[in-house]
C-alpha cells in the first residue's frame, strides 16, 4: 500500500472541514430557530395571561372616558391622571393580536403608554388618583364621575383613597 500524498490528504482535510462548516452552519441556523419559537411562546403565552384581556378592557373603558388624552409625563401635584403600567404595553399586543380589537389598538397606541421610569419619585397622591381610576374603570363605575373629584380626595389623604382603590377591586372581584 502506498502512502497518500499530501495532495490526496489536504484534498480530503479540505472536504472534512466544509462539511463540518456545514454541520456547524446547520446547527448554529436551527438553534435560531429555536431560539424564535420560544420567543414567540413567551409572547404568546404573555398574551393570554396576566389578565391581558381584562387590562385591554379596562385601557377601553379608561379612553372612553376620556382619561387617557391627559397623561401627560408630569408628575408634579396632579401629573397623569393614568400612570401607565408595563402590563399596558403588553395590553396593546393584546389588541393587536386579534382582528376585533384592532381600531381599539390604533386608538390607544398614540396615548404613550410608557410606564414611569421611577415609580417610587411618582407622588403618592397621583398614584392612588391613578388606581381610584383604574380600580373604577375595571368595576364599571366610570360614567358620571367627575375626575377632579378623584384628585382632590388623593391629594387630601392617598392612603385612604389606595384603600378604597383596594376595597372597589376587591368588591369588584367577589361580584364576579
Amino acid at each position: 500500500m502506498r502512502p497518500r500524498s499530501s495532495r490526496g490528504r489536504s484534498r480530503a482535510d479540505a472536504v472534512v472541514q466544509d462539511e463540518l462548516a456545514a454541520e456547524a452552519a446547520a446547527a448554529a441556523e436551527a438553534e435560531a430557530e429555536l431560539r424564535d419559537l420560544e420567543v414567540e411562546q413567551e409572547r404568546q403565552e404573555r398574551l393570554h395571561s396576566n389578565g391581558l384581556p381584562e387590562r385591554a378592557r379596562l385601557l377601553m373603558a379608561l379612553e372612553k372616558a376620556g382619561l387617557l388624552d391627559r397623561t401627560e409625563g408630569r408628575y408634579g401635584a396632579e401629573g397623569p391622571l393614568v400612570l401607565h403600567e408595563r402590563e399596558d404595553s403588553y395590553a396593546l399586543d393584546y389588541l393587536n393580536e386579534y382582528g376585533e380589537f384592532y381600531e381599539m389598538f390604533r386608538i390607544l397606541e398614540g396615548y404613550g403608554m410608557a410606564p414611569p421610569r421611577d415609580p417610587d419619585a411618582v407622588p403618592a397622591s397621583v398614584r392612588a388618583h391613578s388606581a381610584l381610576l383604574r380600580a373604577m374603570a375595571r368595576a364599571g363605575t366610570m360614567e358620571g364621575f367627575d375626575v377632579g373629584h378623584a384628585v382632590r380626595l388623593a391629594q387630601a389623604d392617598p392612603d385612604a383613597v389606595l384603600a378604597f382603590a383596594a376595597w372597589i377591586e376587591a368588591r369588584g372581584r367577589s361580584s364576579r
